[in-house]
């Protein structure tokens, strides 16, 4: 498993796609919602596969990440995603990052731009919730774990259909949350709590496509209106689903990257399967 020492943590990656014979395909970097691991992006890489080179990672206290002592800045996530870029001597990416991972590409929109090419910031926002509301969460954490949590977030991040048609991938992503550091889902809880991009997101000049679940109670399709709007190159689209719409609308979801991300002249002409 490949891993980036950094030197208060160890950040845990996977490349997808790049095994074909085609090394000019471009990249597209996924990041995580909170309580996840890079997992929650299998439908994305399965169905994508041919046309990008695919970069996923567990952000710091996920996954396989190590978690460093909390708490955490929004800028710290932003710069874990930078520093492995860095290391793998990627120069720029596309992007699709929901919620928490939605708000990174927000932070790195604003601060290393150059380093995107389009953006796809997903059931997300430029501040999620409240500050106090971040703190409750992060203090009920600490008190009583996370397994106490799973029933409110499977309401939050499914539909009541897909929760009972699908109670598989369901428990996958569940599995994923309960499996969370406690330090690490801590941590980015005060991120989160942190976080206000509503005036900053204005100098983002990356093509954006922000995509709502269309019943997503956590960051409603008004969210990412308002982040097609405040952006300077903003679309949205709403697509059938709750919070974690990436899993529920997966064949959507991909038709949407794909089509927004396309080929363009980020493509050479000699990956013919692009053409």
């Amino acid at each position: 498993m490949p891993f980036l020492e950094l030197p208060s943590h160890r950040l845990h990656y996977r490349i997808d796609g790049d095994t074909d014979g085609c090394q000019s395909k471009p990249w597209l970097m996924f990041c995580n919602s909170l309580g996840t691991d890079l997992h929650m992006w299998d439908a994305q890489v399965a169905g994508l596969r041919p046309h990008f080179r695919m970069l996923r990672y567990d952000r710091r206290g996920h996954g396989l990440s190590s978690a460093p002592p909390p708490p955490y800045g929004l800028s710290d996530l932003g710069n874990d995603a930078l520093a492995l870029l860095d290391a793998l001597k990627i120069e720029r990416v596309h992007f699709c990052g929901l919620s928490i991972g939605g708000l990174t590409g927000q932070w790195l929109g604003i601060h290393a731009g150059y380093r995107l090419a389009k953006i796809a910031l997903c059931a997300t926002s430029a501040k999620i919730g409240t500050g106090e509301h971040w703190i409750e969460r992060l203090e009920a954490v600490r008190g009583s774990g996370l397994a106490a949590l799973t029933a409110a977030t499977a309401e939050r991040w499914f539909t009541p259909a897909y929760n009972t048609v699908e109670p598989g991938a369901v428990g996958k992503v569940l599995d994923s949350f309960v499996a969370t550091s406690i330090d690490g889902y801590v941590g980015c809880c005060a991120a989160l709590a942190g976080a206000d991009l509503r005036t900053d997101i204005k100098r983002i000049a990356n093509p954006v496509m922000a995509v709502s679940g269309d019943d997503d109670p956590v960051c409603p399709p008004s969210d990412l209106e308002d982040i097609a709007a405040r952006v300077q190159q903003g679309r949205h689209l709403s697509l059938p689903g709750r919070h974690v719409v990436n899993v529920e609308s997966a064949q959507a979801f991909n038709v949407a990257l794909l089509g927004f991300f396309g080929c363009g002249s980020f493509v050479p002409p000699n990956c013919s399967e692009m053409q």
